[in-house]
């Protein structure tokens, strides 16, 4: 089985985006994956809502919108309107994380969840099954281009083995600092969706290195 790759618009060049949209669409990727920080959850600003609908504008893949922001109840309906189809929420910024879910769910997008490096797998156990992917982070959120965490893999094969003794149908995303050194064994733990930014927007040839991540197989 091959990987999900979704590779994060936040590295692009926002001067030609609707050129890397493209070059995305031409692209064997499966999602484009949409950073959206407030400076207040994470020490950084990206964008909002009206850059996500440019996005979407282009866009020939789902919008896998990665919510690092305070209170994002506030917003789900306004990303489900610009086109995000899978939506994250952080599991740190909701105070009613069931009622966020049951919200993702209603307004008809997939529901997501991300987990800061330093968030046990075991808060999840009761939602899991509300849950179609689990965003793990393996660098700190807020900037591209962070070195990971090798404290990962421990954490998807945890949370693999959650998974599967609830019987759920959830997905494993990483979400920082994936190559082809790592990926190999992130997929190995149990990973499902590859999230790359810098490796990917950065490297000679963005298509080439999209698909070499694609091709990796898990047996």
């Amino acid at each position: 089985m091959n990987p999900i790759i979704a590779p994060s618009i936040l590295a692009a060049d926002f001067a030609n985006l609707q050129k890397e949209v493209e070059m995305l669409n031409a692209s064997e990727a499966d999602y484009i994956h949409v950073d959206i920080m407030d400076g207040m959850f994470v020490p950084n600003i990206s964008f909002g809502i009206p850059v996500t609908e440019a996005i979407n504008h282009h866009a020939k893949k789902p919008l896998d919108v990665h919510l690092m922001i305070v209170d994002p109840d506030r917003y789900l309906q306004a990303f489900r309107n610009a086109g995000a189809d899978i939506i994250s929420v952080h599991y740190e910024a909701c105070n009613h994380l069931h009622r966020s879910l049951q919200t993702i769910r209603s307004l008809g997008a997939k529901t997501g969840v991300s987990l800061n490096p330093h968030t046990p797998i075991n808060v999840l156990e009761d939602v899991i099954q509300d849950i179609d992917m689990v965003c793990i982070m393996s660098v700190n959120p807020g900037f591209g281009g962070q070195k990971f965490i090798e404290n990962t893999y421990t954490k998807v094969s945890v949370l693999k083995e959650l998974i599967l003794k609830k019987g759920a149908d959830t997905q494993i995303e990483i979400d920082g600092g994936v190559n082809m050194e790592n990926a190999p064994k992130l997929l190995a733990a149990g990973a499902d969706v590859l999230v790359a930014g810098s490796f990917v927007f950065n490297a000679p040839d963005p298509v080439k290195t999209i698909k070499d991540l694609k091709s990796i197989q898990v047996v």
